[in-house]
């Protein structure tokens, strides 16, 4: 293989890949484009996923959990209660006003006393059934970085990694779901129509409880009347300001207001009053407001939960839909300031196919702009990770390290800060870079036994190494510091 072509390869898998790895070059081979339009044919599924539990049965399953524990600490605080009666000594009749005072001072003293076992008895109680939703999400975590490091060039998972950030959810709000989120929305309809993936994502549960729709009710709804409670916008707001339109597009306050009234009635099965459904997507009509709705000038006369998905298609159809995913897709892969003519090629791709994500992924590597630009992107840490780790030719993680480093570089797995996800931008991340040195150091003390920095020179990264860095791991006072330093390079950095 050609010097040129060994260069075209490595950027390949740096820019649109999880990095190079052992073997990866000649998985690339001469034609990058062609490798990378060929992984997208290729099964995207979890080769263990079966393991793993849906969505559905995970919320189930905390939630039995969390009932259980609620029920323990209470019978706990019944018993301290009862031992706490049983032990306060009757007053004897003759008793004198001060000895009486005293004893009663005696008896609050013990009360305070027994108040505080008693809660400590029920913590203790409520702490001894374990909480599953934390091994849940670590068995998630596993399975998808164990995916990424074993890809050959990891395009397809890149897309995941994409998608689920734009349709975002937070571990931080629902744990248990997040990982089966990811899997059964992003996932299974990540190659497919972009109003497929829309769908899947507004109609799952996790992102229902996300953005506080569970209980949001139209004014005029049953429950709404019954109940005084009215109406959330964060759903409906966030699906056209974050995940279809974008930002001032030409929808209104009046516009978000009506399709909030649409989106009524989206909620889940209450877990305790359906064992078998519970935490599975349903339409509630006691919570939906009745009549039509008009959204963009267009009027929706559906009564159900029709009515909500015919507004998703018009959305995903709609062209500041295509250009606002597309600019956010090659921002991620190829610039902070994608090219002009680039963001065009998609978009047009994006319309002219109706959506079809797998297209739009050809038409970015099969355009001329997306090489162009030198490998100047800074990697978020979640990439910089992986292709560190892949670079090793480690395909086992531990979870709990792993998702802790994510945590430390401000990335957390699954743990966006807010509903737009996590940034794509080098201004975002560049003051964090202090901490991946810390990160770097700790990997290279840990494979320093099993890893040799000019291997990964030589034969991971076929020497397209800069000068300068070959020269600084050449001269490196240990193997250890010649690993860190080879991380913490632009080479590994950057794409």
């Amino acid at each position: 293989m050609s010097n040129s072509a060994k260069a075209e390869a490595v950027l390949a898998l740096h820019r649109f890949g999880m990095g190079p790895r052992p073997g990866s070059i000649a998985a690339v081979g001469t034609d990058p484009r062609g490798a990378l339009i060929a992984e997208l044919d290729r099964p995207l599924a979890l080769a263990a996923a079966a393991t793993l539990p849906s969505s559905a049965k995970a919320f189930r399953t905390v939630a039995d959990a969390n009932a259980r524990r609620t029920a323990r600490a209470k019978q706990a605080q019944q018993q301290a209660k009862r031992q706490q009666m049983a032990a306060v000594p009757a007053m004897a009749e003759d008793q004198t006003q001060a000895q009486a005072q005293t004893q009663i001072q005696g008896q609050a003293q013990g009360q305070s006393e027994a108040k505080d076992a008693a809660e400590m008895a029920a913590k203790r109680a409520a702490e001894a059934i374990p909480d599953p939703g934390r091994p849940i999400y670590l068995q998630e975590a596993k399975l998808r970085t164990e995916a990424a490091l074993a890809a050959d060039i990891g395009f397809a998972e890149r897309l995941v990694w994409f998608w689920s950030n734009h349709f975002c959810v937070s571990a931080n709000k629902i744990q248990s779901m997040s990982g089966a989120y990811e899997r059964e929305v992003i996932r299974a309809n990540v190659l497919g129509r972009f109003v497929d993936l829309l769908q899947a994502a507004e109609g799952h549960p996790a992102m229902l409880f996300y953005l506080d729709n569970l209980e949001s009710m139209g004014a005029n709804s049953t429950a709404g009347i019954n109940r005084s409670r009215g109406l959330n916008e964060n759903f409906a707001r966030e699906i056209m300001e974050l995940h279809t339109l974008g930002v001032r597009t030409g929808y209104t306050q009046d516009d978000v207001i009506s399709f909030a009234n649409v989106l009524t009635g989206w909620t889940l099965v209450p877990p305790g009053a359906d064992p078998q459904h519970g935490g599975e997507f349903t339409f509630n009509p006691r919570l939906h407001e009745p009549g039509g709705q008009t959204v963009l000038g267009k009027r929706y006369e559906q009564e159900d939960v029709e009515q909500g998905r015919a507004v998703l298609r018009d959305l995903a159809a709609h062209p500041a839909t295509a250009t606002h995913v597309v600019t956010k897709l090659a921002r991620h892969f190829v610039a902070d300031e994608p090219p002009p003519a680039l963001v065009e090629q998609m978009a047009k791709a994006f319309r002219n196919t109706e959506g079809d994500l797998k297209q739009v992924a050809i038409a970015m590597v099969s355009s001329d702009e997306a090489w162009r630009g030198p490998p100047s992107k800074l990697k978020r840490p979640g990439e910089w990770v992986v292709g560190m780790v892949r670079a090793t030719g480690i395909t086992q993680v531990d979870p709990v390290r792993y998702t802790g480093g994510q945590d430390l570089l401000g990335e957390g797995l699954w743990r966006p800060s807010a509903p737009k996800g996590y940034p794509d931008d080098e201004a975002s991340w560049i003051d964090g870079v202090g901490r991946r040195l810390d990160v770097a150091n700790y990997f290279a003390e840990r494979v320093t036994g099993i890893t040799d920095p000019q291997a990964i020179i030589d034969n991971v990264f076929a020497s397209e190494i800069s000068p300068e860095v070959k020269q600084a791991v050449g001269r490196a006072e240990s193997r250890q510091q010649a690993l860190a330093l080879l991380f913490m390079s632009a080479d590994f950095q950057r794409r």
